[in-house]
């Protein structure tokens, strides 16, 4: 990436800046077939999805901790 790009890295977890297992980025840049990613198991909640910068939308998945943490709050 350069000084100038500053587009999200689809590998990090725009809320965390933790990696985010996601397997479709992994199979896009690798060109290995993934099994399907974890995220399209999992239901995220609105309010985690909320919390993604604008910049990040579509481009960066959130990682499973933090999908976890909005449910944990949801069920509190």
């Amino acid at each position: 990436m350069s000084a100038l790009d500053t587009s999200p890295d689809p590998t990090v977890c725009p809320l965390c800046g933790q990696g985010n297992a996601c397997a479709a980025e992994l199979e896009r840049s690798t060109g290995q077939a993934q099994p399907p990613c974890w995220c399209m198991e999992e239901r995220i909640g609105a309010d985690v999805l909320a919390q993604v910068p604008a910049d990040a939308r579509g481009l960066a998945c959130v990682c499973q901790r933090c999908a976890a943490m909005g449910r944990e709050k949801a069920s509190d």
